[in-house]
């Protein structure tokens, strides 16, 4: 590995984001408004009436450990429940969907724009290319995310701490969504990202089939919603572990896609 030449790639790649609106605006839109809304619906939470809504919410409550409302005030626990349990792992669709956006525009963005040929007959290996585009995308996600969920953590921590007597966040389910659960997604999906870029035709072939990486997420959502899962800090651990996993095998994959001779083939 060549590490010049991998923060070389990286930063190309990164420069031509910049100069690509079409690509950077969404990119910073979606995690903005996605923070705002769930900022918005903790805060609802917080002001409806203790009893009127919580009982929708029985299954999730049961799966709660006992010790979870310990000291939380009634008119507190709804949003608790949702600045806890549910609203972390739907803000890692943050991380999921800029890593999406940059690995496509990086991979079938590049080769729809008649870029890649350059790129391709640089003297730079195969691995430094595909380690130099993961890091332009890999890099900004995870940044992007962790910081939209501290600002939704600084958010709930300002609603709730005259009734909380201090920060509710962090709480350690939150903290393995973040740094271990979020990451492993994000890494797992840009590999799909990547296997699916490399083959695709165009940005919006590649952009329609990836975008399958959100279901899972929004899947676990509804099933805390409705009581069926609950994503404690074990099960976090576990997901976590196969999505690593599953990044790897995805990642290898898009490595024999990238391949110099299979994208020369596919521009012939």
């Amino acid at each position: 590995m060549n590490r010049r030449a991998v923060l070389a790639i990286a930063r190309r790649d990164l420069l031509l984001v910049r100069r690509s609106p079409g690509v950077l605006i969404p990119m910073l839109i979606v995690p903005t408004i996605l923070v705002l809304v769930m900022s918005e619906v903790t805060a609802a939470m917080y002001w409806l009436p203790p009893t009127a809504e919580i009982e929708k919410f029985d299954g999730l409550l049961a799966l709660l450990p006992s010790a979870a409302f310990g000291g939380v005030p009634d008119q507190a626990r709804l949003a608790v429940i949702f600045a806890t349990y549910l609203v972390p792992p739907l803000l890692v669709l943050v991380a999921l969907v800029v890593a999406s956006v940059l690995a496509t525009d990086a991979i079938a963005g590049e080769r729809e724009r008649g870029t890649i040929e350059g790129l391709l007959l640089a003297p730079v290996s195969d691995l430094d290319i595909l380690l130099g585009k993961l890091l332009s995308s890999l890099a900004p996600a995870l940044v992007i995310g962790l910081l939209a969920q501290l600002v939704y953590g600084g958010v709930v921590d300002a609603i709730l701490w005259d009734t909380m007597g201090g920060p509710l966040l962090p709480t350690v389910p939150w903290l393995v969504t973040i740094l271990w659960f979020g990451p492993a997604c994000t890494a797992a999906a840009l590999g799909l990202n990547v296997v699916v870029s490399a083959r695709a035709a165009t940005v919006q072939s590649a952009t329609q089939i990836a975008g399958v990486a959100v279901l899972p997420l929004l899947a676990l959502t509804v099933g805390q919603a409705a009581g069926i899962v609950l994503l404690n800090a074990w099960l976090a651990l576990a997901i976590g572990l196969v999505l690593w996993g599953a990044a790897f095998v995805l990642l290898r994959a898009g490595a024999a896609a990238l391949r110099r001779e299979k994208q020369v083939a596919a521009l012939a």
